[in-house]
């Protein structure tokens, strides 16, 4: 949790530097799960979609729907900076520069190459992004 709190503390923009894989995956798994849950409240309070009823029938969004949506619509309009920037800063981990965080758009193939690109190790020793976030000797 503390990785989370991170980014929105330390490292809201910042798109230098390294970032180790624990950090990015901390991250990814609590925004998912946060995202995950928004999406669950807001389908259960739709009860138009639950219960196949008419829109003109009373069915529909409820204000607690609305709420709900509204709140994922700020959040992740919150998270889009740090999130670019921590995988920005993956990218740099692993020995790449940031600009492929673009392959991502290419349908189909794009999403799995970033994957791969992300669950790759860290390059050792320093690149011309820093010096490695696992070697405690080399980070002042």
């Amino acid at each position: 949790m503390n990785a989370y709190l991170k980014v929105f503390r330390n490292d809201y923009a910042n798109f230098s530097g390294r970032v180790r894989r624990r950090g990015y995956w901390t991250f990814t798994l609590i925004n998912g799960a946060i995202i995950l849950l928004l999406c669950l409240f807001a389908a259960l309070s739709l009860p138009a979609m639950l219960t196949g009823s008419d829109s003109r029938s009373g069915g529909g969004l409820t204000p607690l729907g609305i709420a709900v949506l509204v709140l994922y619509a700020v959040y992740q309009l919150a998270v889009i900076v740090p999130t670019l920037g921590l995988s920005v800063r993956r990218l740099h981990d692993a020995g790449f520069s940031g600009w492929l965080l673009l392959i991502g758009l290419i349908p189909g193939i794009g999403g799995i190459g970033l994957l791969v690109l992300t669950l790759l190790d860290s390059q050792p020793g320093t690149n011309r992004w820093g010096p490695n976030p696992k070697d405690v000797t080399s980070v002042v």
